[in-house]
């Protein structure tokens, strides 16, 4: 379907095109005529959650500029739900917060028509548009769930199965049922309590499917193939003296060829893990030994870069300071092993780097792709602030890395219990790694307590104790865990409790405010 398609007809000027949010009124006076006995129209921030997550598949038809009829649907890997799911498990409450760009199903979240263009068979040219958005992004068919609105007359003496067959041999009509199965869908199964609110229907539904013909069945690549696994490796780091930049670097190829050659994907290093460079010369004071280290990163980061195509290793390079603008912020570099090399700045700096090195926060959070999946860093005390790696989540982060550096076990534990939390609210797994052992003669870092950790949710999938794997407190060593990404596909659809499909959007929301 192409937008702003021009439908000839002598007394109507007919457009079909995808719907934009300044439609939103006349969506709404449509679904609450339509839907007087259904609740009515959708709330706007749902209206506009659709629009967001899948424009391509919401699409209308308008009226000299009015819409009088509308087409909603969402793609979803359709093994994950199953012949048996509700509405509002399929399509997330409406929010399509289970929109798959890479799933195979083109699944009918709703379609209606004005009663006053009723027999001009603009349903039929929604359907046809679907279908034809079904073909373009070569999906294997369309599904939805179909109401059987007059079942209520017949419902004392058909079972739903009963009265499905006499629509299907004409005896009966339904205004639902009978239009689907005119444009060539097939009912696969009848699904009980689908949409409970439904009362003409029983909470019935009609589970239907249209097969494109089409559909081109891609084999999935020998290399390259999308991974279902990460392996990944936490380094406790042991603060050491060093007199260079090179015998630093020495201590870190250490660790990754180790990593590297247990086939780790990932490599996470502490925050500040080049705090030792700040005892190579005296300095006057804590601003000028934190300046002095910052001169050393790009050489760092340009040396682990390097390490991460040779030893073919993912590296989180801990984080560094860096200087910018002559403002000293604290970033975490991503080293892919393809070369690449992204950040992430810490938004919040502690009171401490505020006050003695006068640090200033980030003002952008990312989401970064990998050749494993999607991932997330945030420094040490940003992960106590619940509200960035929920706007992580929302982008479709699957493992959060915290590299941390903290002196007390107090200071430890928050930074502990608010991973878990963020891996138990989110859905998804949190790997932290910090720093052990003292520095004497380095102006704040002293002392350093640590035990690295691979958190996950909390059910039946997962550990008993939602630790996937953690090191002994404050020893020099490395920590390598499997994790299966599918299974946090599963949780989301299918565990005891479901954090992400169950968020009340119509009541609340977390929104960006920065760039």
């Amino acid at each position: 379907m192409t937008d702003d398609t021009l439908i000839e007809d002598p007394e109507h000027k007919l457009t079909l095109r995808h719907l934009k949010l300044s439609d939103y009124a006349d969506v709404k006076k449509l679904m609450d005529t339509v839907y007087p006995d259904l609740g009515g129209a959708w709330p706007e921030k749902k209206f506009q959650a659709q629009l967001k997550v899948f424009q391509d598949g919401q699409i209308c038809i308008e009226d000299h500029g009015v819409v009088v009829a509308a087409a909603f649907s969402v793609v979803v890997d359709y093994d994950k739900f199953g012949d048996q799911h509700t509405y509002d498990e399929i399509t997330g409450n409406a929010y399509l917060t289970t929109h798959d760009p890479l799933g195979d199903v083109l699944y009918g979240v709703d379609v209606f028509v004005s009663p006053n263009y009723h027999g001009m068979r603009l349903g039929r040219r929604l359907y046809e548009a679907r279908k034809e958005l079904c073909q373009n992004l070569n999906l294997k068919a369309i599904v939805a769930g179909g109401r059987i609105p007059l079942y209520k007359n017949h419902s004392e003496t058909l079972t739903p199965q009963a009265y499905i067959e006499q629509v299907k041999r004409k005896e009966l009509y339904d205004p639902i049922l009978t239009f689907q199965l005119s444009n060539e869908f097939e009912v696969k199964r009848v699904i009980k309590g689908y949409l409970p609110e439904d009362k003409e229907s029983h909470g019935y539904a009609t589970l239907l499917e249209w097969t494109n013909l089409y559909y081109d069945p891609e084999k999935s690549p020998l290399i390259g193939a999308k991974r279902t696994t990460a392996r990944i490796g936490c380094i406790q780091w042991q603060m050491r003296p060093f007199d260079s930049v090179e015998e630093l670097i020495q201590q870190v190829e250490f660790f990754v060829d180790a990593l590297s050659d247990y086939q780790c994907d990932l490599a996470l290093f502490p925050e500040f893990f080049n705090a030792p460079l700040m005892g190579i010369d005296n300095h006057a004071n804590s601003i000028d030994s934190i300046k002095a280290l910052a001169e050393y990163s790009l050489e760092i980061v340009e040396a682990i870069s390097k390490l991460a195509v040779s030893y073919n290793i993912n590296i989180i390079a801990g984080s560094v300071p860096t200087l910018e603008d002559d403002e000293l912020l604290n970033v975490a570099y991503l080293c892919r092993r393809d070369g690449t090399v992204d950040s992430q700045y810490k938004i919040h700096p502690t009171p401490y780097e505020k006050k003695a090195w006068i640090m200033q926060g980030g003002n952008e959070l990312k989401v970064f792709n990998t050749d494993f999946g999607k991932i997330g860093i945030l420094i040490c005390y940003d992960v106590e602030f619940p509200e960035l790696a929920r706007l992580q989540s929302e982008e479709g982060m699957q493992i959060l890395f915290v590299p941390f550096w903290t002196d007390t076990k107090n200071g430890y534990l928050r930074v502990r219990c608010c991973a878990q939390a963020r891996a138990i609210e989110n859905e998804c797994y949190v790997a932290i790694a910090g720093s052990v052992g003292n520095l004497p003669k380095v102006d704040g870092a002293d002392i350093q307590y640590s035990q690295s950790a691979v958190f996950s949710p909390s059910d039946f999938s997962f550990p008993h104790d939602a630790i996937m794997a953690e090191t002994t407190p404050n020893t020099e060593m490395t920590l390598i865990v499997d994790l299966d990404l599918d299974k946090l596909n599963k949780l989301q659809n299918e565990g005891s409790v479901r954090n992400y499909l169950d968020r009340r959007r119509d009541l609340y929301k977390i929104e960006w405010l920065g760039k």
